[in-house]
């Protein structure tokens, strides 16, 4: 727990960058954690007493510096307040929080490994987070690992668990994979389950809204695309542009160099 005369030094979170603007290597990286926050939304409508956080920064007093922050794709904190003083955060200071830090942390992997079974591993265990998930789906043989992978902290250490779904008893939530259509495709999703191992369902709202969010995010992606398209094609423009230049001025007998 941090002292309050620290705390009077630490800086706010109205201070601080809300992430580190690192973009996702895919679309799944924002879909993922969002339709699991969508979800949450609807099951515990009624409790305002837990915060979850998608691509957020976690400032806290474990690492190099307090200004340094973690960037999980997901995070849960349960004890605190949905709203922070009826706002929404900018970004999640553990100092800001009463001293809670999340119970459960979702890292994705992608084709840039980013230390999730090394550094941040060990951030996490420094930092007391209960539950690690860490989701592999594609590159899990080159990690050698499991696509699917949940740790427990158990005194200062993670310990690999066994089984999916899996009952996080602290939670009251089980989490595993499952199978959905979103946005007319089928894919693997990472849902929510009750204590029976059963998923909880995902209602037509969700899904609604996830596909309109994955809509968003391709079409987003095609105006990046054309965008960048455009510009390589104005550079080639201008670039042949300069050569013909050049190429006159050689058969006038001037030297491009020279002008």
């Amino acid at each position: 727990m941090v002292s309050q005369p620290l705390k009077a030094t630490l800086p706010s979170t109205e201070d601080l960058p809300c992430s580190d603007d690192t973009p996702v290597d895919n679309e799944d990286q924002n879909l993922l954690p969002n339709l699991l926050l969508f979800a949450l939304t609807l099951l515990w409508a009624e409790r305002l007493d837990w915060f979850f956080g998608v691509d957020m920064a976690v400032y806290h007093t474990t690492g190099v510096s307090p200004k340094v922050p973690v960037v999980p794709d997901a995070f849960l904190s349960l004890g605190v307040e949905r709203k922070k003083r009826g706002k929404s955060r900018r970004s999640y200071a553990t100092w800001e929080e009463n001293d809670t830090v999340p119970i459960w942390v979702l890292e994705m992997v992608s084709h840039r490994p980013n230390g999730e079974y090394e550094e941040k591993l060990d951030l996490y265990a420094r930092l007391g987070v209960r539950y690690y998930l860490v989701y592999n789906p594609e590159f899990w043989q080159r990690d050698r690992h499991q696509p699917f992978e949940v740790y427990r902290l158990e005194g200062q250490t993670y310990r690999l668990q066994i089984g999916e779904p899996y009952w996080m008893s602290e939670v009251g939530l089980g989490i595993g994979r499952g199978r959905q259509v979103m946005g007319g495709i089928e894919q693997e999703v990472l849902l929510w389950y009750d204590p029976q191992g059963q998923a909880y369902p995902l209602p037509d709202q969700v899904i609604r809204e996830m596909q309109t969010q994955l809509m968003v995010e391709r079409q987003r992606a095609e105006a990046e695309r054309q965008r960048a398209e455009a510009e390589r094609q104005r550079a080639e423009a201008a670039e042949q542009k300069a050569k013909c230049l050049a190429q006159r001025l050689r058969d006038l007998g001037i030297d491009s160099e020279q002008v």
